[in-house]
């Protein structure tokens, strides 16, 4: 467990694998080899945390389920051209230029909101609530953080 043995919190343990993915996914010139490496101790970790902090069984198994989930979401659009990716309390949020990447948003398992127009996922226990609210409101109650991509950080620089 080389790549999370600072982390103490689940919270670092994300940080931490998004730091990783950006420096050794393959797509940004990494080799699948440490990715995968990666991406298991990453399952290892949210584990041991979890269920250091007092968790069930069940409710480490459900954190580990929904950050397994999420990775593989964010590591399927994550190098989408023209996106921005927020997490919101529990939801991944897509805007931005979508419509060039519809295909590759739905099959990565996220939903259009027609009204929000946006790109959605979201554990099915919390689909339809705050339907009435705009994203703003949405992300004033529960915290917004974008996930930027190694392309859009390269863009920023120029």
């Amino acid at each position: 467990m080389k790549y999370f043995t600072e982390c103490t919190t689940v919270e670092e343990v994300k940080a931490q694998y998004k730091k990783l993915a950006k420096e050794n996914h393959p797509d940004a010139g990494g080799d699948t080899a440490t990715m995968q490496a990666i991406n298991t101790e990453y399952a290892y970790a949210c584990a041991r945390i979890a269920k250091g902090a007092g968790m069930t069984d069940a409710e480490a198994d459900e954190e580990i389920r929904l950050s397994e989930e999420y990775r593989q979401i964010v590591e399927a659009i994550i190098n989408l051209p023209g996106i921005v990716i927020e997490l919101v309390g529990r939801w991944l949020w897509a805007s931005g230029n979508t419509f060039p990447v519809r295909k590759e948003l739905k099959e990565a398992g996220l939903t259009y909101h027609g009204q929000k127009k946006v790109w959605y996922y979201s554990p099915d226990e919390y689909h339809g609530r705050g339907t009435n609210k705009s994203l703003e409101e949405i992300k004033a109650k529960y915290g917004s953080e974008q996930i930027t991509s190694h392309n859009k950080n390269k863009a920023l620089k120029r």
